[in-house]
């Protein structure tokens, strides 16, 4: 069978070489504490079986924070099974059964397509990666199909006046205005603020984060 050679594979291709050639903690959006994430996530005082899910998770350390909090459903995506199979290493074995390990591409979709009502959708530096309308639309058109009526949507991405590159690829920056736009009238911005970062480096990188919920 040929290699493909779209985009798709090509983020495939670089996001697992960035999880093989740097440990997690080095990596230049890794958070020791997610706190702007662990705000939002509060404040929308979900049930403790509520249906989360974390799209281009990584190696975060925010699954095990949710974890500890008495969370468990948990479903978790990455292009990158090496970023994965990390994440699953460092998760406690008692709490693995708690979550489910999705690889997938959010821009081309296959086993994402299965999944539906899930009461939070988390996303934390990954959509500003795709740079074309496609990827775009694919993206917003995942979120609004698996979304259930009154669920929530944490978007964290760099804003307007952020960095301009990442990882070595182009990016797309956000403010609020551009995510109300794209996921459109069916819903409702909670809550936005504009948050700087600081990188494992000592980089600093901005980003806007927003915390949208469906109508019923």
């Amino acid at each position: 069978m040929e290699k493909k050679l779209s985009q798709e594979y090509d983020f495939e291709k670089h996001w697992n070489n960035a999880y093989q050639k740097t440990t997690a903690e080095n990596l230049g959006w890794y958070e020791e504490d997610p706190i702007p994430s662990m705000d939002l996530i509060t404040a929308c005082n979900l049930p403790k079986d509520a249906l989360i899910f974390n799209a281009g998770v990584g190696a975060a350390t925010l699954i095990e924070l949710l974890l500890n909090k008495g969370y468990t459903k948990i479903v978790v995506n990455d292009i990158a099974e090496t970023a994965l199979d990390e994440l699953k290493n460092n998760l406690p074995i008692s709490k693995k059964s708690q979550v489910q390990f999705i690889v997938d591409d959010l821009t081309n979709p296959t086993e994402l397509l299965k999944l539906n009502n899930i009461d939070l959708w988390h996303d934390r530096a990954v959509l500003h990666f795709f740079t074309t309308q496609q990827q775009q639309q694919t993206y917003f058109d995942l979120i609004k199909k698996n979304i259930s009526p009154e669920g929530y949507v944490i978007l964290a991405e760099f804003n307007i006046e952020g960095a301009k590159k990442c990882s070595g690829l182009d990016v797309f920056n956000y403010n609020e205005e551009m995510l109300q736009e794209r996921l459109g009238s069916d819903f409702k911005l909670l809550k936005s603020f504009n948050y700087t970062y600081t990188q494992p480096s000592g980089n600093k990188r901005e980003y806007v984060y927003t915390l949208f919920q469906k109508k019923a």
